[in-house]
C-alpha cells in the first residue's frame, strides 16, 4: 500500500535546471518537493572542470557546483529526496506521480527536469578516461585542448558542428564518420569539408581509447573497408552520437518530438498538459548548456506560480 502525499510543487530531476526552479519554487512559497532521479546533480556530475559558468572566475568540478547548487535549493525550504519516479497519471487537475512504486504523490504542478543522457560508443576504456580527455561536450571542453589534436565521433549536424567548433581552438581535428557519407546537412559538410585542419576517417570505427594516468594520449581507429587499424595521436576524444532525453515514463501523457524531447510551448515551459511544465535538456536539444537549463528551470518555476495563482491555489 502506496502513502499518498500532496504538494504544491513536485520537481523531477536534479541538474541545474531542477535545482534552479527549486530555488525560485522555494522563494515563492511553493513548498517545493525535489526528487532527484537515479544520477543526483546530472550530467555535470559525470563532468570534471566547469569554466563556462557565470559567477565562478576560476572554474568549478561540476560535482562541487550541484552541491552548492542543491545547497542553495535547501536554504529556501526545498524538500530534497534522493528517489526515482516510475509512473504518472496526469489525468486530472490533480497530478499523480510514483517515487520507487512505494509513494504516491499528488501535485497541483510538476516540473519536468529529468535531463538528457549522452549516447556513448560503449568502449570500456572511454568510460575509464570520461573526465580524463574523453566528454560528450566540445562546447563545454574544447578549451581544455586549445593548440592539441583531438578527435570527433559522429556524423550528424552536431558532429559536424563540433568538429569545426573544435578546429578554431585545436592544431587538427579527426572526425571518424562509420560509414561512407555523413547524416549531416548538406551546409554543414560543406563547412566541414572547406576546414583544411579537419581530417576525415570514412568507414572507420573506434577499437579502442589509449592513454595513462594524465588522461588519452591516442585512439585506435578501424578501417572497415581494409581491416587495417590506425593509431591516431590525440589528448581529447569527443563523442557526439546524440543524447537520449530521459522522458520515456511521460510518453503516453506529453507531447515530444520523434526523438522523444518534450515540446514546450515556444517561449515558455508549459506542455499541452496544463500544470505540468518543461524545463532544461528533456525539452532543449539544441543548447544543452548548464546555464541555459538553468534559465529555463527559473522559467518553469515561474511558470508553476502563476498558474497556482490564476487557478486560485495557495
Amino acid at each position: 500500500m502506496s502513502t499518498i502525499e500532496k504538494v504544491n510543487c513536485l520537481i523531477i530531476g536534479s541538474g541545474p535546471a531542477g535545482y534552479t526552479a527549486a530555488i525560485y519554487a522555494a522563494r515563492a512559497g511553493l513548498k517545493p518537493l525535489l526528487y532527484t532521479g537515479m544520477q543526483p546533480g546530472g550530467q555535470l556530475t559525470i563532468t570534471t572542470e566547469v569554466e563556462n559558468y557565470p559567477g565562478y572566475p576560476k572554474g568549478v568540478q561540476g560535482p562541487e557546483m550541484m552541491e552548492d547548487f542543491k545547497a542553495q535549493a535547501e536554504r529556501f525550504g526545498t524538500d530534497i529526496r534522493f528517489g526515482y519516479v516510475s509512473k504518472v497519471d496526469f489525468t486530472g487537475p490533480v497530478h499523480k506521480v510514483w517515487v520507487d512504486e512505494t509513494t504516491e504523490i499528488h501535485a497541483n504542478t510538476v516540473i519536468i527536469s529529468t535531463g538528457a543522457s549522452a549516447k556513448w560508443l560503449g568502449l570500456e576504456s572511454e568510460q575509464k578516461f570520461n573526465g580524463f580527455g574523453v566528454s560528450a561536450c566540445a562546447v563545454c571542453d574544447g578549451f581544455f585542448f586549445k593548440g592539441k589534436d583531438v578527435a570527433i565521433v559522429g556524423a550528424g549536424d552536431t558532429a559536424a558542428e563540433e568538429a569545426t567548433y573544435l578546429a578554431k581552438l585545436c592544431t587538427k581535428v579527426y572526425m571518424i564518420v562509420r560509414r561512407s557519407e555523413m547524416r549531416a546537412s548538406k551546409a554543414m559538410q560543406e563547412r566541414v569539408l572547406n576546414t583544411p585542419n579537419i581530417e576525415i576517417l570514412w568507414d572507420s570505427e573506434t577499437k579502442e581509447i589509449v592513454g595513462d594516468d594524465k588522461g588519452v594520449n591516442g585512439a585506435i581507429i578501424t578501417n572497415h573497408k581494409t581491416g587495417a587499424d590506425r593509431k591516431i595521436d590525440v589528448h581529447g576524444f569527443f563523442v557526439a552520437i546524440g543524447h537520449t532525453p530521459n522522458t520515456q515514463i511521460f510518453k503516453n501523457w506529453i507531447t515530444m518530438d520523434d526523438q522523444g524531447y518534450i515540446q514546450a510551448i515556444p517561449g515558455t515551459s508549459k506542455t499541452n498538459i496544463k500544470g505540468v511544465f518543461a524545463v532544461g535538456d528533456a525539452q532543449d536539444k539544441v543548447y544543452r548548456q548548464a546555464v541555459t537549463a538553468a534559465g529555463s528551470g527559473c522559467m518553469g518555476a515561474l511558470d508553476a506560480e502563476r498558474y497556482l495563482a490564476e487557478m486560485g491555489i495557495h
